[in-house]
């Protein structure tokens, strides 16, 4: 322990000195490195963020187009379906016009013979043509009104009808039903 007493104070401070500075240098090394590896980990990681952002942009864009493509053709679809219930309307109407012209036709015919009743059944007598007139105006009265109505209702079924099988159309086709169970189309 002599050859301790030989080295001078100020060289043991000085020996203290390097190896606490050689200490800490090592330290500031050791961080350095982690700060690298850290830089290049958040670099890494800011990369994979803007990537995956830019996946998520490209996947809702993709999306909202396919969305767009889907309500356009389902718009186009039910725009369709309209045009053919309304072409169909138009022929349902021109049919019951010409039931209705069909109908003032009988309604005339009816009229004329009552007419025709009338004047024949000026020879018979009082009693008997009161009877047969008013048999004949009550009953072609009530065959007027009758066809009347029918042609009225008809044309409204008819109507409904149509507008009913569109509908069920348009459903099945916005839904995707590519075989839709066949209806009876009655022209």
């Amino acid at each position: 322990m002599t050859w301790l007493k030989l080295v001078p104070a100020w060289a043991w401070w000085l020996l203290a000195v390097l190896v606490v500075g050689a200490g800490q240098q090592y330290r500031l090394m050791v961080a350095q490195g982690e700060t690298d590896s850290a830089r290049v980990e958040t670099a890494k990681v800011k990369s994979d963020l803007a990537d995956y952002r830019l996946e998520v942009s490209e996947r809702d864009r993709r999306a909202a187009a396919q969305a767009r493509n889907e309500e356009q053709r389902r718009q186009k679809v039910a725009d369709e379906e309209g045009e053919n219930a309304r072409h169909k309307l138009d022929l349902a109407e021109g049919r019951a016009a010409t039931a209705e012209s069909a109908a003032d036709g009988m309604r005339g015919e009816i009229k004329r013979l009552r007419t025709g009743h009338r004047a024949t059944c000026d020879t018979i007598a009082t009693q008997q043509r009161e009877t047969g007139a008013s048999a004949v105006v009550v009953l072609g009265g009530l065959l007027e009104e009758s066809d009347r109505m029918a042609g009225s209702c008809a044309a409204a079924l008819e109507r409904s009808r149509i507008a009913g099988l569109s509908c069920e159309r348009t459903y099945d086709a916005v839904r995707g039903v590519t075989n839709p169970p066949k209806i009876h189309n009655a022209k």
